[in-house]
């Protein structure tokens, strides 16, 4: 039996390999604002973290550019990168066996939830969630800490026993937004986090037998 109470999972780079949709619609979003185009190396450190945060952070755009860069990137990441994505070895396995054990089951993403939810209906794992819970549309709730929140109030509202919640990500930013919310984190080594980022995880696990392990669950 697991020893936690309720499941928190990031998506990208951890249920998903979503990263060659979002890369792509970056560098057509550089394209489209006239600039020159990340090489992949460096468009492959947006995907994970807030997408206006990385605006700021990575591209270095001010409020108002930033807006219409996002603008842009939506339109193409709707219309030709949003189901350019592959779920990751053994990973549904272990969504059956937390469904199956009645543990109740989130998905906390940085990702806007509508799009979150789309992606995981089309490989059909919506079903095994308590809650899909993700960013806000107008990005005003993309924090990672915000969306754990998010996260466990819902689950709360649904009566579920939080005294022992767990996130499993693959980004220091999972693991930080987590712990602003006393929540541990499990981290896995199969998404787009460096191996430093890990540091604060209660487990690093290299493989979804070594998660289901380190939730105390054997695959269904």
């Amino acid at each position: 039996m697991s020893d936690y109470t309720a499941i928190l999972f990031d998506l990208d780079g951890t249920i998903l390999d979503s990263a060659p949709g979002i890369t792509s619609s970056l560098a057509y979003t550089y394209e489209a604002m006239g600039l020159p185009v990340p090489a992949p190396a460096k468009l492959l450190e947006w995907v994970g973290p807030p997408i206006m945060d990385s605006f700021r952070d990575l591209a270095g755009f001010d409020p108002e550019t930033s807006l219409r860069a996002l603008a842009i990137y939506r339109e193409h990441y709707v219309q030709s990168g949003i189901l350019d994505a592959t779920v990751y070895p053994g990973v549904p396995e272990v969504l059956r066996a937390i469904s199956a054990a009645g543990i109740p089951l989130s998905l906390a993403t940085s990702k806007p939830e509508s799009t979150a939810t789309l992606m995981l209906r089309h490989v059909g794992l919506d079903g095994y969630f308590t809650e899909l819970t993700g960013a806000s549309e107008d990005e005003t709730r993309s924090a990672k800490k915000d969306v754990v929140a998010e996260a466990l109030r819902r689950l709360r509202a649904r009566g579920a026993d939080l005294a022992h919640p767990v996130l499993v990500g693959d980004r220091s930013h999972d693991v930080h937004g987590a712990a602003e919310n006393d929540v541990p984190t499990i981290f896995v080594t199969w998404g787009y986090g460096a191996p430093e980022e890990s540091a604060g995880t209660v487990a690093v696990v290299d493989t979804a037998a070594e998660l289901a392990s380190a939730l105390g669950l054997t695959p269904a």
